[in-house]
């Protein structure tokens, strides 16, 4: 029995897939990808005579026999899914059966969509003593949320939000952020494809008028949406800063000098 490798591709710029999972694409004897989302140009590096195909018309059924079928002849199959696949991946789905089988999984992280939209944009997602968390959601379409879990609830704690999954469903996400308590003029960054050359748009605004701007850029799949209190912050003319830089705090590596007293 071969093993699963389990590969994070990364947000969509083939050259952000980790040095582990590039290399295992290397020396994979199958590869499995999510074609509507992961760009082909990652196979690039596979070798000579690898079996590879799209799993974007499989179900996930056909995804499963395909993976146990390959791990029987190949000792290295790859499954390369976008993103990282411990997030929106259905990665215990496809696990189980395998489990079932005795063929052994690997994960190998990949960069989130989330990271990569606020890289593309230049944002951060926390800053000292504005916000400190980051929420990583959807908001409830066909897939029903948990309880405690809609995006109404999640907002009233007002950290940055993260949204998979819910471009299409951008006049849910203003009605319960304003259901929340966040203002209007709340500033929202979406990205769509981020990251994949050529192919990234970025849209800011608020939410107000983002659902519109949206529209106008015929943005309608593969968006990461942000809200957070802390977009915009590279233009603020003052900050409060990290202390563990400030030059009087001290940590292991670090003796921290106190400023001097006026005579």
């Amino acid at each position: 029995m071969g093993k699963v490798w389990f590969v994070g591709a990364g947000p969509g710029d083939p050259e952000l897939i980790t040095v582990k999972g590039r290399d295992l694409i290397g020396r994979a004897g199958a590869i499995l990808y999510a074609g509507s989302l992961v760009s082909e140009a990652t196979m690039r590096w596979a070798p000579a005579g690898c079996e590879i195909a799209d799993s974007k018309d499989m179900t996930l059924e056909a995804i499963n026999t395909w993976l146990l079928q390959k791990a029987r002849v190949h000792d290295t199959v790859v499954r390369l899914q976008t993103g990282d696949p411990t997030l929106y991946g259905a990665l215990v789905e496809m696990v189980q059966p395998l489990d079932a089988d005795g063929i052994g999984i690997e994960v190998v992280p990949g960069v989130s969509s989330a990271m990569a939209a606020a890289g593309s944009a230049v944002e951060s997602l926390t800053l000292p003593e504005v916000t400190q968390t980051v929420i990583l959601t959807r908001v409830e379409g066909r897939t029903p949320m948990p309880d405690g879990e809609s995006l109404a609830e999640l907002g009233t704690h007002h950290c940055t939000l993260c949204l998979f999954l819910s471009i299409t469903l951008l006049s849910k996400v203003q009605s319960e952020l304003l259901a929340a308590g966040w203002r209007e003029d709340a500033p929202v960054l979406v990205v769509q494809k981020a990251s994949w050359p050529n192919q990234e748009k970025i849209v800011r605004g608020t939410l107000t008028d983002i659902r519109d701007k949206c529209r106008d850029e015929k943005i309608k799949s593969q968006a990461m949406i942000i809200v957070s209190p802390v977009l915009g912050a590279r233009r603020w003319p003052e900050l409060k800063k990290s202390k563990l830089y400030a030059a009087d705090f001290s940590h292991r590596f670090r003796r921290g000098t106190k400023p001097k007293r006026k005579a």
